[in-house]
């Protein structure tokens, strides 16, 4: 049985003694992730939950390691404005400020820091599953599914709705978008729904209304927006409100959903389906994860950083909270240890429950922590959990499916290592609507 961290303690008991004169020796956690840019949404806020998950560490006694209490603390940069501005920071990071655990949203900004990280062995988190290989054994995914999770939406509309059988999709073709894309195209396959119409459009498009009007050209009964960045996703719901569109819309992620209610309307966005709830949801009050306490994270971060809420604003610190039980279990900051400490049983707890490592079939390495995910729509003006779907159960009836999806559009791990391996097939790419 898993013992609580001393997070889940602190935040239950508020026992735990403060830092004093004695033991500031800090430790510090990387933190290289977009920070500006159409992917600030998935980065920013997730450091707001850093910091606030380190000042309740702190406060309360700091890291135990080897019989000393340590401050903890957050060193960030911001992936997204340079390429070889992310790699410098990652060496800052691990020979400068000797971080003991990097986190990162992943994908094509992180991509230059990746094989500096792996060859010191520093262990590394991501929220992308699809950024890990062989290559990377001290990679892990252990608290985001992106882009596995988004199988249970497809699922739970295709059981609800089952006279919408005609799909139409866009996604924006990167390392973020495109691995997205595979998962829905597998999805929506093995559901038999037809897609009549798929749009891959460049990362820096801002014509949302283009990419809708197009998609309706096809009288589609359902519109998927994939993984598209928070501002596109905003952008193009809008744009289907303001053309009519009145059917479901399909999403990863709905963050500043607030606001979209009111720029549509409420009876609008209660048809909008996407994967992650607010912590205050009434489904996650018995959930033993999260300091076991979700809602009291979901009103400090209210508070602190008002109108904020995404969907990575607990990720991060999710994945603080693991590593940091692991650190205590092992008494150990060796990046190696910590990775066995987390893995030493098959099963362990999730975010959301029981999960699994896994990811050999996809990935060709078992680092991906794979267990339930919320579907959630919005409910009297919030976002609520309609139920929890089973990853894992879906992967073992459709995993070649969704490799053969991956292979198409040049995403298995095999192939980003060998570009000349990633080629698509004749006429698979778009660069616009189609």
């Amino acid at each position: 049985m898993r013992t609580p961290s001393l997070a889940q303690q602190l935040v239950v008991t508020g026992s735990i003694p403060r830092l004093n004169a004695e033991n500031r020796s800090a430790l510090r956690v990387g933190f290289l992730a977009p920070l500006s840019g159409p992917e600030e949404r998935w980065g920013a806020p997730g450091l707001g939950g850093c910091r606030i998950w380190a000042d309740w560490i702190n406060d309360h006694g700091g890291l135990m390691v080897a019989g000393k209490r340590h401050r903890l603390e957050i060193v960030a940069h911001d992936s997204a404005a340079d390429p070889a501005a992310t790699l410098e920071a990652a060496r800052d990071m691990v020979e400068r400020k000797r971080v003991r655990l990097v986190l990162t949203l992943g994908g094509d900004s992180f991509a230059p820091a990746l094989p500096y990280l792996m060859a010191r062995r520093v262990l590394v988190a991501t929220l992308l599953p699809s950024d890990l290989s062989p290559d990377t054994p001290s990679l892990i995914a252990p608290a985001e599914l992106h882009p596995l999770f988004n199988v249970t939406g497809v699922e739970w509309l295709t059981r609800s709705r089952p006279g919408m059988r005609r799909v139409a999709l866009c996604s924006q073709s990167d390392r973020l978008g495109l691995p997205s894309l595979a998962v829905y195209r597998a999805a929506f396959e093995a559901a038999e729904r037809p897609i009549v119409k798929e749009i891959r459009y460049d990362p820096g498009e801002t014509d949302a209304r283009s990419i809708v009007r197009a998609m309706l050209d096809t009288t589609p009964d359902l519109l998927c927006w994939c993984t598209s960045p928070a501002p596109m996703t905003s952008a193009l719901t809008e744009a289907a409100y303001e053309l009519g569109w009145r059917g479901p819309i399909l999403a990863c992620t709905g963050d500043d959903y607030p606001r979209l209610i009111a720029s549509t309307s409420t009876e609008f966005m209660s048809r909008f389906v996407f994967q992650f709830p607010d912590f205050d949801d009434p489904l996650l009050a018995d959930k033993a994860f999260f300091f076991r306490r979700p809602k009291a994270f979901f009103d400090a971060y209210n508070a602190r950083f008002p109108g904020e809420w995404s969907a990575v604003s607990w990720e991060y610190a999710s994945i603080l909270d693991l590593w940091q039980n692991a650190v205590e279990s092992a008494d150990s900051l060796a990046p190696i240890t910590v990775l066995a400490a987390m893995k030493r049983h098959q099963q362990m707890p999730h975010v959301f429950g029981t999960a699994r490592w896994w990811g050999g079939a996809l990935f060709g390495i078992d680092n991906a922590l794979v267990g339930d995910w919320p579907v959630v729509g919005i409910r009297d003006g919030r976002a609520r959990i309609i139920e929890f779907g089973s990853v894992l159960n879906w992967l073992e009836r459709h995993a070649p499916l969704l490799r053969h999806h991956l292979e198409q559009l040049g995403q298995m791990w095999y192939q980003r290592l060998d570009p000349a391996a990633a080629l698509s097939p004749p006429g698979a790419e778009a660069s616009g609507p189609r």
